[in-house]
């Protein structure tokens, strides 16, 4: 269930996340989040690591959509090296 708390932002942009909202949504210090602000809305999106289940079953797809447009292994490492040159 949602909770409603009401908070204040320091003079650096602080915001504090209220403590039963933390525990709730388990969130611990360095916690990450995306930020997304429109209007008067603020959204706070936590950050959290892929389980690895996860990561293979995007670099199958990633994969599978590469063979489909016509990559090859040396078509990855040559751009690689490219943007490595650019630096």
């Amino acid at each position: 269930m949602p909770s409603l708390a009401t908070t204040r932002m320091s003079s650096k942009g602080q915001v504090v996340i209220p403590e039963d909202i933390r525990n709730r949504l388990k969130l611990k210090s360095g916690s990450r989040f995306v930020v997304v602000g429109k209007n008067d809305v603020i959204i706070l999106k936590t950050i959290a690591p892929l389980a690895m289940t996860e990561f293979d079953g995007l670099v199958s797809e990633a994969r599978k959509q590469a063979k489909k447009a016509g990559l090859k292994p040396a078509d990855i490492s040559d751009a690689v090296k490219k943007v490595r040159r650019q630096k």
